[in-house]
């Protein structure tokens, strides 16, 4: 007998409450299949499961999508930055805890790891989530690897930002064309920003 297995926010959840990530790959494989279906251009899972790159490659290839491309989160901490966007998509764990797949922010060999996986699997674009703390992986990983590189520049750090020039306490247009040239000046090919559109008018 299989084992017994729910849905979550995160993937499927074994009996022992974890998240199983052999039977979760199917379902986000046949996820990134609808979304090409529905006319995306890129696909960009962000769950973090083992082999998950691979089985999404396969799919959408077996579909006759070889051409859509995948964004892989292949870096992605398990951070308190995340917070804004939890709050406010109502997307806060309601049990269990993240921190069991996603990756531990101090094990900067892990990361590397990670990102070579997912290379090796078939991404075409890799991702070191979130930005700010995690300039030196950005960094190593451009050193390392040649696929383009993006860096997601999280709302904890955008909210900081709002936040402190709120209060009068910093300029935020020079605030943030700092950061962002920062993450760029570390080797990140892509940001994926909050500020974009802000800073695509300041840049203007």
């Amino acid at each position: 007998m299989g084992p017994s297995i729910r849905p979550s926010e995160e993937g499927l959840l074994g009996a022992n409450g974890d998240v199983d990530n052999d039977e979760t790959l199917p379902l986000l494989a046949r996820t990134a299949v609808s979304h090409s279906e529905a006319g995306a251009d890129i696909v960009a899972p962000s769950d973090m499961m083992d082999g998950r790159v691979a089985a999404i490659r396969a799919a959408l290839d077996d579909s006759g999508f070889w051409s859509t491309p995948i964004i892989a989160y292949a870096a992605k901490q398990a951070s308190a930055f995340y917070g804004p966007f939890r709050e406010a998509a109502e997307s806060a764990p309601q049990f269990g805890d993240r921190r069991g797949y996603q990756m531990d922010a101090a094990n900067s060999r892990e990361a590397m790891r990670e990102i070579e996986a997912d290379i090796e699997e078939g991404a075409d674009i890799v991702m070191v989530k979130p930005a700010l703390p995690n300039l030196d992986l950005i960094a190593r990983a451009r050193d390392r690897f040649d696929l383009p590189l993006a860096a997601y520049n999280v709302s904890g750090e955008y909210v900081m930002v709002k936040a402190a020039a709120a209060a009068g306490y910093l300029d935020e247009r020079l605030v943030t064309l700092e950061i962002l040239t920062a993450i760029r000046r570390a080797g990140a090919d892509i940001i994926i920003t909050y500020h974009a559109k802000e800073a695509a008018r300041w840049l203007a």
